[in-house]
This record gives C-alpha cells, structure tokens and sequence, in this order.
C-alpha cells in the first residue's frame, strides 16, 4: 500500500510538472516577428510595444525584421513557427487581408494557420489632392471625375495595394473612370501628388499627415466610421453618400494556430498593457495610428471581414499582383 501511494504521489508530481511550467510562460527570450524593415509603420508599432511588454512578461521581447513579399515572408515565419508563445508577430491589412486574396496567394491561410491576439493600431487612409488642386470638396472632385471620363490620373503603391484598392472603392461608389498611376512606395506617391503628377490618392495617414498639416496636400474625406481627430474638419466617406468607401490600414498581432492558451493569454495581457499605457498611446497618436486592444475573438471576426471585403473589390475589378 505504500508502495503504491508513493508510486501515486510521484505520478501527481510528474504530471503537474508541464502545468507548472506553462503557468510561468515565459522562461526564456520572446521573439516578436515584423514582417517590414526597420523604420516602416508596423515597425514604429512593435518598437513602441515590445519594451513595455517586457516588462510585463519578464522576459527579453526581442524584435526580429523577418522581410520581402509585402510582409508574406515575415508573417509565414509566424505561421510556421512552434506554437509554444515564444514567437509572435504583427500583420498589416496587406499581409493578412489583401494578399491572400491576390492571384499569387499566401502559403499560409491567415484563419487556419494564424491564432488573432489583439489589433495593434487602425491607421486612416484619407484621399488628398495638392495644394493647387482646384478640388476644394470631395463633391468637387466627383463632378469633374464624371465630366471628363478618364482624365483624372489617381497614385497608388501598385497593384493591389490599399491606396489602389480604396481607389477602387471610390470609382465604384461613385461611378468615376480614372487612370491608375503606380509608385514604388508611399514617399514616392506623396511626391507625385505634391508635384501634381495625379490629381489624387488616398495613403496612410502618418504619411500625409506632414504635408496636410503644412498645406501643401488638401485632405477631402476619410474612410474611418467617424471623423478623426487630426483633420476634424474632414469628413469621413460614409457622411459624404459614400459609405462604400471603407478603406482603412491597420497592423494587428497574431501567433501560430493553436498556441498553447496560456501562453496566448500572457501575450495578450502583455499586449494590452501596453496599448492601454499613456505613453504609448500618445506616441501612437503622433504617428497618426489610432491604438487598438480588442479580444481576440473581436479581432479574428474583423480580419474575416477584411478579407470578405478586400476579396469582393479585387475579384470585381479582376486585379492581379504586379
């Protein structure tokens, strides 16, 4: 009998060793994937994060930039990792939306191989025209779209990028015949629309923002639910007639599918701290990006969305990757 008391006692020992051990997630270095260069705005964001979810979780969070493919190749890296909670990353709108819905696809499904944490950040995706423009409204500019079919030249980052997909929103709801002009990157654009190369093009706030605030770009509408606090005297797309134009940015954190719960929760705990932190919150207000901190759940039903949404506008418009 003591024998096999002890025998029970050993075996409640060995078994409450691995609860044990994921209860004090983490024991080592958190490596935390981004999937842009440093210096891009998913960087800026994990940058901000990482320190203050350090020190929550006790532990080094290191930042990794794992680049190419428009943030494909950093965001498999998290697909395909171990789902032990000991690597994370960020996902953008492009990586987690928009290219698996391109003809090239993605080598991961973003709702099958991704297990949602929380949304980072929502970055407004406003239409500007320079300073010169003789447009003063969104309204002016609609007019003199369907007056001269395809006159109007609009900017865009590519094929398939958010600039030219909320472009194509915009020629949808308001049935226009524009010309696509493509850049190489959000610098490049601004340029081309402040030497009035196009007539306009919509960007990531944090981009526009110098230049609207200087004068030299005219802000006309933006695509978030209600207006935001940077440009309050721009109204949103939907008080316009136009609530088919609903194009936003945003960069979210995401684990491999089925990561253990445990470590999933500390991460988010970590994730949320840091979002809800004052500090944070205002840098992240300073880079134009509007702090987000949602459930998991909330998070996973609004990257579904973005895909259902994303897909219909490339399928409608039949648009390929360049």
């Amino acid at each position: 009998m003591k024998l096999r008391s002890l025998a029970a006692a050993l075996l409640g020992l060995v078994v409450a060793v691995p609860a044990f051990a994921q209860d004090r997630f983490p024991t080592r270095p958190v490596r935390f994937v981004v999937p842009f260069a440093a210096g891009g705005p998913s960087d800026i964001v994990a940058r901000l994060l990482a320190p203050h979810m350090q020190n929550t979780l006790g532990q080094p969070v290191v930042v990794d930039n794992r680049v190419g493919a428009g943030g494909v190749t950093g965001v498999d890296v998290v697909a395909k990792a171990a789902p032990d909670g000991y690597v994370f990353g960020i996902g953008s709108a492009g990586a987690l939306a928009i290219s698996p819905n391109l003809g090239r696809g993605t080598p991961y499904n973003p709702l099958q191989d991704l297990a949602p944490v929380t949304l980072g950040v929502l970055v407004p995706e406003p239409v500007v025209v320079p300073a010169v423009s003789p447009y003063r409204t969104l309204q002016d500019l609609i007019a003199d779209a369907r007056a001269r079919p395809g006159a109007l030249n609009f900017g865009s980052t590519g094929n398939g990028s958010m600039p030219h997909l909320a472009a194509e929103q915009l020629r949808a709801s308001a049935g226009l015949d524009m010309v696509q002009i493509a850049y190489n990157s959000g610098g490049q654009l601004s340029t081309a629309i402040l030497r009035n190369e196009v007539q306009l093009g919509f960007a990531d706030l944090p981009v526009l923002l110098p230049h609207i605030s200087a004068g030299t770009m005219r802000a006309l509408a933006v695509g978030t639910p209600q207006r935001v606090s940077w440009l309050p005297d721009v109204p949103t797309f939907r008080e316009l007639g136009h609530p088919g134009v609903d194009a936003n940015n945003w960069h979210g954190l995401v684990a491999p599918a089925r990561t253990e719960p445990q470590a999933l929760a500390a991460i988010r705990r970590a994730a949320i701290a840091a979002l809800q932190d004052p500090e944070i919150r205002a840098k992240l207000n300073q880079q134009g990006a509007i702090p987000g901190g949602n459930s998991p759940e909330e998070f996973g039903a609004f990257i579904r969305s973005e895909l259902e949404k994303w897909g219909e506008v490339i399928r409608r418009n039949n648009i390929r990757a360049d």
